[in-house]
């Protein structure tokens, strides 16, 4: 049995093609986060960042929703995440949910949010910490923390506004308001909208072309864009001349320049 096919509580994975399949499974809850599906999930990130059979990773919900969030009956009853004092909340935060944010921002593998319902406070954060999104007309995004009462306490200011702008994401942390559909394409939510019955086969197209490219070239790609909006222009440009550097002297380079003379289709390596 492989690392990924072993038994993660509130989590399934997959790996097929290169392509690893990441599933939130609490379809009772919605797919809300648990103290479990955090360990489950930064384990499974963690092991695929270092395996170079993953070149794309697809994060999803189980059923009917994406994730919604934070489990609101745990809040009621002040249990699991949500269990002590002021401070010990605190310390929960940043030793819990703030795991996730910290382990997708560092991993240099591409990920893919497959938002096949609706993605809510948490849950909406976690589909702006992918680097893309894809949707349906069930998809449904909410900045809701506001609505209970709350700020959102996993980063969700810092990645959206980062992905539909300042104002945009001012407007939905404000009012809580829920943005679904075409909608969300047209926000800048989703990055493509296909049919519902689509929804996988298209998923899985984006991700084999995203695979197909040279893997260190995509991974430093990724790593130079991440940079290019934290940080100033001479930053920027030292960090990608060391990267042009090290992707022009790999094995895959030399592969696509061949391939690209011969016309034929390069076999990546991963060297």
């Amino acid at each position: 049995m492989g690392f990924y096919d072993q038994s993660f509580t509130h989590l399934k994975s997959s790996l097929q093609n290169h392509i690893l399949w990441i599933t939130l499974n609490n379809p009772e809850q919605s797919n809300a986060i648990s103290l479990e599906m955090v360990s489950s999930l930064t384990q499974v990130l963690k092991h695929a960042d270092f395996d170079p059979a993953v070149r794309v990773i697809v994060l999803s919900g189980e059923g009917a929703n994406f994730c919604a969030g934070g489990d609101v009956k745990a809040m009621q009853e002040r249990t699991g995440m949500f269990a002590g004092e002021s401070n010990e909340l605190r310390m929960r935060y940043m030793h819990g949910i703030q795991q996730i944010p910290k382990h997708i921002e560092d991993l240099s593998k591409p990920v893919i949010a497959m938002v096949n319902g609706a993605a809510i406070g948490a849950g909406c954060d976690l589909a702006m910490m992918c680097d893309l999104r894809i949707g349906t007309e069930k998809a449904k995004f909410g900045e809701t923390f506001v609505k209970l009462g709350l700020v959102p306490g996993d980063g969700g200011s810092f990645f959206l506004q980062r992905v539909i702008g300042y104002s945009k994401a001012m407007q939905m942390s404000l009012t809580g308001d829920v943005v679904s559909g075409a909608a969300a394409l047209q926000w800048g939510l989703l990055n493509y909208f296909v049919p519902e019955a689509d929804l996988q086969a298209e998923t899985q197209k984006l991700a084999e072309r995203i695979a197909s490219n040279a893997p260190i070239a995509v991974q430093m790609t990724k790593k130079t864009m991440k940079m290019a909006y934290l940080n100033d222009l001479n930053t920027v440009l030292d960090v990608s001349a060391a990267y042009q550097g090290i992707s022009q002297r790999t094995t895959d380079h030399f592969e696509a320049l061949h391939a690209m003379k011969q016309k034929t289709t390069p076999d990546y390596q991963g060297r």
